[in-house]
């Protein structure tokens, strides 16, 4: 054993690999995405890693190779759940013969995401055990428990992290690699009766189920992660309790060492729940207060156990707002939360007196923009260029020209979830032919979700317009590789798949690809499919400034420029800025794109000379 300060998704993932992990498969999202690159870095010669097109793929990968008896983790975020529960649905009926854990990192607040989904309601609904640490320390442990677990009861099992988990850091005691488990997996062996999926078998693996998870709520009530902690001796808050679960027990415990400690029960397996367990922490209790991220799922399951053992305690929480019913938790959300619960006065915390308050100056505010020199922005530009004063609609999608709905562009109307701009756009033009409908898409969400619309709108007749951008990466979580990439997360250098040829192989006989940066080409391109009957698509091909930085800088002609601001008003870039009156380039943030060049009618913008 030795020690190393680790971001917990990295603890997570060498916890993995400590356990034995074989295979992992995965889509990036944050924040789970770090987890399968640091397998990917620390892997050893056995363990195979990739970046499926999308969770539903990674899921039926991991599940092959749990069914060769490989220990085997797949990794999402808690919106790709979504996209990943066709097959889990039918795979918890089947089962695995290796160790599977379902890695999903909720995402509270939201900070990064459309949805504040909780994973424990998702295990509960497939019927799944849970997991879900409090620290860094415990993930690293907790995640090497689920695979024996999951091999133990041959059950896929989910690892549910939240942000502040996956992202926090802390210096753990972790395993050195000579300590690592060597799992050898057996090989898938035939048997239909087992794989394969059939009415009658559903229905007697539904009876097993049920009763594997009774069983398991009796095993978790004595599983050393979920906790029941005394009262202090002679405590004033003896009738009191607090139940927690996920990254709050690290609030609840701070506030405790302040306030006083009260008998707390900490679960760690929301699902099933340690009913026995909880049982023994509500006796002799006449309140309880339940803190946890998102739902009230600790909440409801004490108020359950409350009724059917008819213990007279009152079970407080988000359903009975004494706790906040969306959003993160926090330090100082837990704290009011305690001491209004306690009836106490908070204490003051010696950092700020409270007339330093209102010195301190408000904070900037910076919402999120596309970055200076991001060909998104010039491929929006040109068809709000060329579509200027017809009847339209932009759908959008997922990822970062889901920004390009901000001002000044304005040009995306709509946004679900990742593909979904497609159908849209198809609905809205069955129902008004009038209306030209547009559909953005990125390059990685493409292959991960687009392919089934734009058969879709093939097919049935529809009348749209495809805008793929392709800026040659997955950017918004990190730039990872895709198929169109030509490199796998192995390292591997493979072919890469023509977003064109797919296009044109579907049926496509209008497909274009252009530069979006040349602005006079790019709005001719579009106004040439604007025109076009049925389902065409233009794909705006140039790199990510982040994988591909333009050389050289903008500058401004200040005797030239005519203090109009079109290229402020109409681009946004934030390399545009206004100094002294003047509209002035920062060169820290350029990086030469040239398109605000092109749009200015003085030609006042030009290349800057190096010196």
């Amino acid at each position: 054993m030795h020690k190393e300060f680790l971001m917990g998704n990295e603890a997570i993932a060498l916890g993995a690999l400590a356990a034995g992990v074989r295979l992992v498969a995965g889509y990036p999202g944050t924040p789970s995405t770090e987890v399968l690159e640091t397998v990917a870095k620390n892997r050893l010669d056995e363990t195979y890693v990739e970046w499926s097109v999308n969770e539903k793929s990674a899921m039926e990968v991991g599940a092959g190779a749990a069914y060769s008896g490989a220990r085997t983790m797949v990794t999402m975020k808690q919106v790709g759940l979504n996209v990943a529960a066709d097959p889990l649905m039918s795979l918890e009926y089947i089962g695995v013969k290796g160790g599977m854990v379902i890695l999903v990192a909720d995402d509270p607040g939201p900070i990064s995401s459309q949805t504040e989904q909780d994973t424990r309601h998702f295990s509960r609904f497939a019927k799944l055990p849970c997991f879900d640490p409090s620290t860094v320390q415990e993930a690293y442990e907790m995640v090497q428990d689920a695979f024996e677990y999951s091999e133990k009861y041959h059950t896929p099992v989910f690892f549910r992290s939240t942000t502040r988990v996956s992202h926090g850091y802390a210096s753990i005691e972790i395993k050195d690699r000579a300590e690592y488990k060597n799992t050898v997996p057996e090989g898938f062996i035939k048997d239909t009766k087992r794989w394969v999926i059939f009415p009658r078998l559903s229905y007697q693996a539904h009876i097993n189920i049920e009763a594997r998870n009774e069983e398991l709520s009796r095993v978790f009530s004595h599983y050393e992660k979920n906790l029941l902690i005394p009262a202090a001796a002679g405590s004033r808050y003896s009738k009191k309790g607090v139940a927690v679960g996920g990254f709050s027990y690290t609030y609840v415990n701070e506030a405790l060492a302040v306030l006083g400690q009260l008998r707390e029960l900490k679960v760690s397996t929301p699902h099933p729940f340690p009913e026995e367990l909880a049982v023994r922490f509500l006796q002799g209790l006449d309140e309880v207060l339940c803190i946890e991220e998102l739902d009230p799922v600790i909440e409801r399951e004490l108020i359950y156990i409350c009724g059917k053992y008819q213990l007279p305690v009152k079970i407080l929480g988000k359903l009975s707002h004494h706790v906040k019913n969306s959003g993160e938790n926090t330090r100082d959300s837990v704290m009011d939360n305690l001491t209004e619960f306690l009836q106490v006065q908070r204490p003051d915390s010696g950092v700020l007196e409270a007339g330093d308050l209102a010195e301190l100056p408000e904070l900037p505010v910076r919402p999120p923009v596309l970055c200076a020199g991001c060909p998104h922005r010039a491929s929006f530009y040109a068809v709000k260029q060329a579509m200027k004063g017809k009847k339209t609609i932009f759908c959008g999608d997922i990822g970062c020209y889901t920004m390009g709905n901000a001002l000044p562009l304005d040009m995306v109307d709509t946004c679900l979830c990742m593909g979904a701009g497609l159908g849209i756009a198809q609905g809205v033009g069955h129902i008004e032919p009038d209306t030209s409908c547009f559909a953005f898409v990125g390059d990685s969400t493409f292959f991960a979700a687009a392919l089934p619309g734009v058969v879709n709108a093939v097919y049935n007749q529809a009348a749209m317009t495809l805008i793929v951008l392709d800026n040659s990466t997955t950017a918004m979580t990190g730039h990872q590789p895709h198929p169109g990439t030509g490199h796998t997360m192995m390292g591997e250098v493979v072919a890469k798949v023509s977003i064109e040829a797919v296009l044109r192989g579907i049926g496509l006989d209008f497909v274009e690809t252009v530069n979006p940066l040349d602005l006079q080409a790019a709005v001719a391109a579009v106004k040439r499919a604007a025109v076009q009957p049925g389902v065409k698509a233009i794909i705006f091909k140039y790199p990510c400034i982040a994988v591909t930085r333009p050389q050289g800088c903008m500058t401004v002609d200040r005797a030239a420029c005519i203090g109009c601001r079109r290229c402020i008003r109409e681009l946004g870039c934030p390399a545009l800025i206004i100094r002294d009156g003047h509209v002035t380039i920062d060169a820290a943030l350029c990086t030469g794109c040239g398109l605000c060049s092109q749009v200015c009618p003085a030609e006042a913008i030009g290349r800057r000379v190096q010196a």
